[in-house]
């Protein structure tokens, strides 16, 4: 069976991101999916004097190993002031310092959500921009608007977004 890693790009213990990239995850069929929590991870606050001191935290490459092992990603991004969530970008930035390739060029679907109207679109384009560079393997991307009118626990309401994404799931799909 493949593997999808639902990957939510904040540590927020209600993570919207998490929850969106865990409800898309688990719509791509005949797979098995693996949540990751950023909390589930001790990655203390990358810097270079750290990194020489004491090497790279077994957790970075427990993340690592999890990435590998899957056959397609999800991943959703948290909107900080128009960037990653800082916990992402520390992990982000502790994994690009064992292989550059983060993302291991596995079949992306890269999306984002937040409570605002414009639904995180500067972090996705942001990160539309430079996962490539970092093997990610793009395959679409998704931007929920307005999570708490959007979605609820059986999923995305509007039509229209649900059709998108699920369009978007099927191309995963088609990657994996």
């Amino acid at each position: 069976m493949k593997r999808i890693i639902a990957f939510g790009g904040s540590n927020s213990k209600k993570s919207i991101n998490k929850a969106l990239a865990t409800y898309a995850a688990n719509k791509v069929e005949n797979t098995e999916t693996i949540i990751v929590d950023l909390n589930d991870f001790d990655l203390p606050l990358y810097g270079i004097d750290l990194e020489t001191e004491s090497g790279i935290p077994a957790d970075v490459n427990r993340l690592i190993e999890l990435l590998e092992s899957a056959d397609g990603l999800v991943v959703s991004l948290a909107e900080h002031n128009g960037s990653y969530a800082a916990a992402f970008k520390n992990a982000y930035d502790w994994m690009s310092r064992v292989d550059q390739k983060v993302w291991k060029n596995k079949p992306m679907l890269l999306m984002t959500t937040s409570p605002g109207a414009r639904g995180g679109a500067t972090v996705l384009q942001t990160a539309k921009a430079g996962f490539p560079y970092l093997g990610g393997n793009i395959i679409a991307d998704f931007s929920l608007p307005s999570f708490y009118d959007n979605f609820s626990e059986d999923g995305i309401k509007n039509e229209d977004l649900n059709t998108d994404l699920n369009q978007k799931i099927k191309l995963l799909e088609k990657a994996i």
